[in-house]
């Protein structure tokens, strides 16, 4: 494994000279082998879901239609007409002694993405690491390895046939042992990304010795509030809970307000469409009794709570103030999004002000959190820590900076 990842490095240092243009071309020629090569792709991805339970949460996550990849194939072209993360002047100045100082954007290097069942997130990485000039190692799991080495396959012959180093792209075995390898590459990997479950990011935070940016997990909120609009609410909580239950900023938990729990029944209403199953505690329980079906309707415990749940699955838990309504998130919170549904501007700003999380929603469905509605185009994961990149990670979070020093002779005293 040594000798694949020096042989990455020496391709992270060739794609660094390359030029954006020539990047550009080699992204479009990406999307245009994805359409070329649809069918291919997507028996490759029947041998992958022909071993996953259809009721497993990861089955959405893990399958490709038509439709999909040709999203895949849009996102890919929309990376190439976005403008260069590197070589940005970040700050200048001259020093009193005449030196000239300049801080400029520039690649990490080498990234490695640890991800599950989420073939898009093959195309997302390399096309986002090319950009920013950016080799790339993939670490995908078992449950989409077809897929993924289909994608890479292609990767690479586009790579090849652009004159690029192929191992700037390097998809490794789905195996337990080639993540240790990994999160162990010291001197060879400059920064691992981890997206997946709470379970599979604490394992590489806990195991990394090179750094790493944790992403993925998502124990998302909507609080009605007392000043609350219930036909906003109404389509803020399912849109936000229903829009695609298996992605990471999907609502699994609705906080309300004691005072509003007559209007509860009309928050659900829009969720009965979807069959959503709802935790509920035992005041939003007797609310809901009656007109909400039954079968849909089980009695919350302290697991429900603090759950992301990434299928048709929601917890209520009801609060007698806007205190208490931040003490529940902020215990339950895996900081990643929250929302307040409010007509209070004076609430809504200390919701804002008092909540920590990456992405913070005035009115509006925690499903906004992506790269491309940020306006980002596509993004390599949700960052969830406060170092480096918080929120959406798009080109200008996969770059760091240098500081470039111009003197003529200047000695230090």
């Amino acid at each position: 494994m040594r000798e694949l990842f020096e042989r990455v490095q020496a391709a992270s240092r060739s794609l660094a000279m390359v030029s954006d243009s020539l990047v550009n071309s080699v992204l479009e020629e990406i999307a245009d082998e994805l359409l070329k090569h649809k069918k291919d792709i997507l028996d490759a991805n029947l041998q992958d879901l022909s071993r996953m339970d259809e009721s497993n949460p990861l089955y959405d996550r893990l399958k490709l239609t038509e439709a999909r990849v040709e999203a895949i194939a849009s996102d890919t072209r929309h990376v190439a007409t976005l403008e260069s993360p590197l070589d940005r002047v970040l700050k200048h100045y001259t020093l009193p002694n005449g030196l000239d100082m300049t801080r400029i954007s520039v690649p990490f290097g080498v990234i490695g993405v640890i991800y599950e069942a989420r073939p898009n997130v093959t195309v997302d990485v390399v096309s986002l690491c090319l950009k920013s000039g950016n080799a790339c190692i993939l670490k995908g799991g078992k449950d989409a390895d077809d897929t993924n080495r289909a994608l890479v396959l292609l990767i690479r012959s586009v790579l090849s046939r652009k004159g690029l180093n192929p191992d700037a792209v390097l998809l490794m075995p789905a195996t337990h042992e080639a993540t240790a390898q990994l999160l162990s590459a010291v001197g060879y990997v400059d920064l691992v990304i981890p997206r997946g479950s709470s379970r599979l990011i604490q394992f590489v935070r806990e195991n990394a010795k090179v750094p790493v940016i944790e992403t993925g997990a998502g124990i998302c909120h909507c609080y009605f509030d007392e000043y609350g609009d219930v036909h906003k609410g109404a389509s803020i909580i399912n849109n936000a809970k229903t829009r695609r239950v298996s992605v990471c900023n999907a609502l699994d938990c609705l906080v309300v307000h004691a005072a509003r729990l007559v209007d509860l029944p009309m928050l659900c209403a829009p969720l009965q469409e979807s069959n959503v199953l709802i935790y509920a505690d035992e005041p939003s329980m007797m609310a809901l009794s009656g007109s909400y079906p039954a079968h849909l309707l089980k009695e919350a415990t302290s697991e429900s709570f603090g759950t992301e749940f990434l299928s048709y699955t929601m917890a209520i838990k009801t609060v007698a103030s806007m205190d208490e309504a931040l003490g529940h998130i902020r215990k339950n919170s895996s900081k990643h999004s929250e929302s307040i549904v409010t007509e209070d501007t004076m609430r809504a700003e200390q919701f804002i002000r008092s909540v920590d999380a990456a992405c913070v929603y005035t009115n509006a469905p925690t499903s906004f959190t992506d790269g491309a509605q940020f306006g980002l185009g596509a993004e390599i994961g949700i960052s969830t820590q406060k170092l480096h990149a918080r929120g959406p990670m798009a080109l200008e979070e996969l770059t760091t900076y240098k500081w470039v020093i111009r003197g003529d002779g200047q000695i230090r005293s």
